[in-house]
């Protein structure tokens, strides 16, 4: 498999994942004019993206869609509460409603259900001959029932939002820290840091911060935590790195 992110964060995500025979975008934030010219950046033209994965229904995740889907005609993959929430893509006709575990193609997608306000939002697990891709945003927590079949994948793409001091001290308003924090908010820091230590194993090749607040967060901070927490559990893994808000990441084989 070969993977992407091409925008993390709150201003719109979007990852791009390839296998021998399917090429999925994981959401579509920004717009697709950006979108477009971050594909073009790894030779693949937009016509060419079979699926488009919803992860759950906030702007920062769909706000591209509509657009993306009139002009390249990728099919859609939504549960049946996220379906309803968008009403821009209700006559549009391919779409596959999804409730539990996806096949396509030669793609297995196991969805793990999200804590995060939304009617519905789901994390995922991509599958493709005998190798992994964990994609885990936008949650407050992960329930310990995910665990076992999240431990040791070959990548984790993997939210670490925020400092919680940067947080609290920072200018956003008591009602939204109180949200962000949460445990339908987001992943902090050291929430990130503490479930990695958790979860990686002898087969992980790498790890991808993923919606970093650009107000809240650092990469410094993060990575700092990261190596901190690894270091306190006994974990020996420095393959760590952070996607940014408006630039593609390396591509990740």
């Amino acid at each position: 498999m070969r993977v992407v992110v091409l925008a993390s964060g709150s201003e719109g995500n979007s990852t791009f994942i390839e296998t021998e025979n399917t090429k999925i975008l994981i959401d579509l934030g920004r717009n697709a004019k950006y979108i477009k010219e971050k594909l073009l950046e790894i030779q693949i033209a937009p016509e060419e993206i079979d699926y488009i994965l919803i992860s759950h229904t906030h702007k920062d995740h769909t706000s591209a869609l509509k657009t993306f889907i009139n002009r390249y005609k990728s099919t859609v993959l939504l549960s049946q509460k996220m379906f309803y929430e968008l009403d821009d893509i209700k006559e549009y006709e391919n779409i596959i409603i999804y409730e539990e575990d996806i096949y396509i193609k030669d793609i297995k997608i196991n969805t793990i259900k999200s804590s995060h306000d939304a009617p519905d939002a789901r994390n995922f697990i991509i599958n493709n001959k005998g190798e992994s891709i964990v994609y885990v945003t936008d949650t407050g927590y992960i329930n310990r029932k995910y665990f076992e079949i999240l431990k040791d994948k070959e990548i984790y793409l993997f939210e670490s939002n925020h400092d919680i001091e940067m947080l609290l001290n920072g200018p956003y308003p008591k009602w939204l820290k109180t949200r962000v924090v949460g445990s339908y908010g987001h992943l902090s820091n050291k929430d990130s840091a503490f479930y990695l230590s958790k979860l990686i194993g002898p087969h992980t090749k790498k790890v991808v911060l993923m919606h970093l607040s650009h107000i809240n967060n650092t990469k410094e901070k993060a990575l700092e935590m990261i190596e901190e927490t690894f270091k306190e559990y006994d974990v020996d893994f420095k393959e760590v790195t952070c996607a940014n808000r408006s630039e593609i990441t390396k591509v990740i084989t």
